[in-house]
Order: structure tokens, then sequence, then C-alpha cells
């Protein structure tokens, strides 16, 4: 008979967060995608300019090219009078040379002719048939965006490691570039366990429960740059669990929910000890104590608690850092607001509780039901952060809520 066993060291929040930094490895294998397809991805191989943008002299604004030095001293009372030969537009192509005393109709875009140095806006001029008068002078190079101003050739654009944001993909296209070398998303595998796990869309029998973890799970590994690998559930026995192990470690991580407790049929910490070593399992906090992270063959293995509030929000405090690092992306930048508490809440002694909120006019009202709701998450806006040492925190109090996404 199996019987339940005490962790035996419970480490804190920050603890368990510095060894899971430094137990990931980042994915190095790449691969080359299209632009349309790399928003969001983690560039690998550096991009050189290999032309200038603009590729050419350009015009910064409608109006007239022409030889800066012939509207020197030009006023609405004392205008310069040139003549008009050509007209360009943006996208035309251009052999025409400026001569003395003449100017070219130009369009924000169009290429700068040859001879011309500058660009009069229409503002500053008046047209009678092909007699343009000009009002205002203008110096050398005014009104126009000289080739090579926003990127110049040879240069680099965008570093390894740097994520593809939608202005990249920008600098990308004006570049011409239809591919770029990326890493791969790490794959994880997501495993739901317990015989009481079914699949959504199946019969329900007495005591079985629909298998919620699974989606939670896999959408946030989707939202922070890996690929969900879910799979079906897997009965509480020490054969099953062994067997799943060994068939997932194909993938770069594997995420069990549930079976890291203490309970009789809780058999997860046992197996994962028999292929390699237990970083850390057990975390003063609340919710989620029962949490475990462990290397396999150089492969993460994360034990993440079987109660959906438990895992979900766990999920957003420890999975996300390792999966984030593992993609090579940045960490999550935290959003944080000011409240005020709405009612008094009590503490669990000994360990950091994390508990979710729902902010209404500035107050942020404690939804926390137990573990097993995942309306806890689901009517959450954030959650604050109880220190286990306050066994506390009165009504009207200013709390700093840390924002779900």
């Amino acid at each position: 008979m199996t019987r339940m066993t005490p962790f035996k060291e419970l480490i804190s929040y920050e603890e368990a967060l510095e060894r899971i930094r430094k137990s990931i490895k980042p994915i190095d294998r790449t691969e080359s995608v299209s632009i349309e397809n790399a928003l969001d991805r983690v560039l690998a191989k550096e991009i050189v300019a290999n032309m200038s943008v603009p590729p050419f002299d350009r015009a910064a604004m409608d109006g007239y090219a022409v030889k800066a030095k012939e509207t020197f001293g030009a006023s609405s009372f004392k205008p310069k009078t040139l003549k008009l030969t050509e007209i360009l537009h943006a996208g035309a192509s251009s052999n025409i040379v400026l001569g003395k005393g003449e100017c070219v109709q130009v369009a924000t875009g169009s290429p700068i002719p040859e001879g011309a140095d500058a660009v009069v806006m229409v503002e500053f001029t008046e047209r009678n048939g092909n007699d343009v008068k000009i009002l205002k002078p203008v110096y050398p190079r005014a009104n126009i965006s000289p080739k090579g101003e926003d990127i110049e050739e040879g240069k680099v654009v965008i570093k390894v490691g740097e994520q593809l944001f939608p202005a990249r993909i920008g600098a990308l296209a004006a570049l011409g570039t239809e591919k770029v070398e990326v890493y791969e998303k790490p794959r994880i595998a997501v495993v739901p366990t317990g015989t009481e796990i079914k699949e959504v869309g199946s019969s329900l029998k007495e005591g079985q429960i629909y298998d919620v973890n699974s989606y939670t799970l896999s959408s946030i590994i989707n939202k922070n740059g890996a690929v969900p690998i879910k799979c079906k559930a897997v009965p509480d026995t020490t054969d099953e669990l062994r067997n799943a192990t060994k068939t997932l470690l194909k993938h770069d991580m594997i995420v069990f929910s549930g079976g890291s407790s203490v309970g009789e049929r809780d058999l997860l910490m046992s197996v994962i000890q028999e292929f390699g070593t237990v970083v850390f399992h057990g975390i003063q906090v609340k919710p989620g104590k029962p949490t475990l992270f462990a290397l396999v063959a150089g492969k993460p293995i994360c034990g993440m608690p079987g109660y959906p509030t438990s895992c979900l929000l766990n999920a957003y405090l420890l999975l996300v850092p390792a999966i984030r690092q593992m993609a090579t992306l940045p960490p999550k930048i935290e959003k944080t607001m000011k409240a005020r508490l709405a009612k008094r809440v009590v503490s669990s002694t000994g360990r950091k509780q994390f508990l979710t909120v729902k902010i209404k006019r500035n107050l942020a009202y404690p939804v926390f039901k137990q573990s097993g709701a995942i309306t806890s998450m689901t009517e959450a806006d954030g959650y604050i952060v109880l220190p286990i040492n306050v066994d506390v925190v009165e009504r009207n109090q200013e709390v700093t809520v840390f924002l779900f996404d």
C-alpha cells in the first residue's frame, strides 16, 4: 500500500524562480519563416541592410523641386518665378535634369530630379500655367528625404535575439526581405493526470470531471512563444506515468497537472526520481504548494497542482518565466496598479499568498473561492501578494495589484 508522505522541504517562491532560471536552457534550433509569419518570433541571424532605404532622394512634401539658390530673396511681395518643365508622381522614374530657372512639380515620395537640391512646399507657391511663383525661400536639402535616411546599406538593422514586433516586420519589408531565420518555438507536452479526468465533449460518469488544466495551460504556453502538445489524460499508476515520461521526452518540456501532491495516488514524484533529478517539490505559497520541478535527460519536467485555480495561477507565476527563457523571449513585463482593498483578508501563516482580485472603481475585491474553482480566475483582473510575515490586510489598505493579460 502506498502511503502519504509529507513535503520534506518547502522553498520560497523567489528560490523556486531562481532554480528554474538556472535549469532552463534556451532552444538553439532555428528555422526559416516568411515575414508574414514572423510576428513575435526571435531572430536567430542578424539582418544586415542589403540596400539603402529610401533607395533614392525623395520629396518629403508636395511641392516643386528647385535649385535652392534660385529661391533666395523670394517673398510674397517679391516672388521668384520659375518655369515648370515636368510633373513627377510617387513611383515614377525620372531621367529629368533640372536646368537654370526651372522647377519640377513633385509629390510626397517621388524622386528628386537631377540638379534639384530642395523642395518648395506647394503652400508657398502660386502657379499660373507653367509659371510658378516662389513666395518663400528654401535652403539646400529642404523637404528632401535623402537616400539612406531611414536605413543605411551595410548597417545591422535587427540583432540576433531581438523579437520581431510589427515595426521590425516593416523594416524587413522595406528591405525586400521575404524570409528570416528565427529560433524554433519550444514544444511543450501538456499532460493531465488522474483516472477521473475526461476529455471535453465526452460523457461524464459519476466521480469524473472534464479536463480544464490542459486548455488553460496550452493557452498560456501558446501565448508565450511555445507550441503546446496537448496529450490524453494519464491514469494515476506508476507504469502509466513512467511510460508517459519516457515517450514525451522527445519534446522540450513536459508539464503534468495533478499527481504532484502527497496523496496515496500522487506518484509523479517517485517516477521522476527514477529518471532524473528533482530540483524542488513544494513551495511556500498559497495556492500552489505542491508544485514540482525536475530535470530528466536535461529536459525540464513541471508538476503543476491539479486544482484549476492553483494550476493556472502557478502557470502565470512559474511556468511563464520558464517558457519565455526557453523560447529566448524577454521576461514578461508585469503591469501593476494601485488599489484599495475592499474587505479585510487574513493570510495563511507561513506561506506567501497570491490572492485573486477584481477591480471596481479603484477597489480590489477578493474573488478567490477555492483552489478547485476556475471562476476564481475568470472573475479576476489580477492578484495581490500577501507576504509570509503578514497575517492580516485591513479593509481600505492600499495594495499593489498585478494585472493579468
